[in-house]
């Protein structure tokens, strides 16, 4: 008889370890999701948004843009010090703005714009969100660009920090 009262218990215990995980907070708003890149997904995620970019651009009327290697070099720079120094904003550790980390990466052209993002969302879901803000939005549409830079330093966390970089 104990050992049959031990079994259900244990039985009991075990279900009751199953319960689902919520998705949402209790805000009712879904939880965050940690979304992990892989490093062989660099050339798929920023032909992706690149492909977006163009999507906006040709639905506002304007040219296409074309990635820049050194638009994405600084990027890149800018995307991993700014996890260094935990904080989303333009200006590097060593004090460098846009522009400078645009000439250090030897890129003659004029920058346009730098939009950054601190978060666990995908790439598409952070072109959203800076299309859904004006000075963003303006980065991403401006007449005057013609290339761009795209790229990102995911934390071991799944923290992004993305960067995207036009110029003309």
């Amino acid at each position: 008889m104990a050992r049959l009262l031990l079994i259900l218990t244990s039985a009991f215990l075990a279900l009751a370890a199953c319960t689902p995980v919520p998705t949402t907070g209790p805000d009712g708003k879904p939880l965050p999701r940690v979304y992990r890149i892989k490093a062989n997904d660099t050339a798929k995620i920023q032909f992706r948004v690149l492909d977006s970019v163009n999507a906006l651009r040709a639905a506002a009327g304007t040219n296409e843009l074309v990635l820049d290697s050194k638009l994405t070099a600084a990027a890149a720079t800018h995307s991993r010090d700014m996890s260094v120094q935990n904080r989303p904003w333009h200006f590097g550790s060593d004090g460098s703005s846009p522009l400078d980390r645009v000439a250090r990466s030897g890129y003659e052209g004029q920058l346009i714009g730098e939009n950054i993002s601190e978060t666990y969302e995908n790439e598409s879901e952070t072109v959203a969100a800076w299309m859904a803000t004006p000075s963003t939005r303006e980065v991403i549409l401006s007449p005057r660009a013609n290339k761009m830079g795209f790229s990102w330093f995911q934390e071991p966390n799944g923290k992004i920090w993305w960067t995207m970089v036009t110029g003309s």
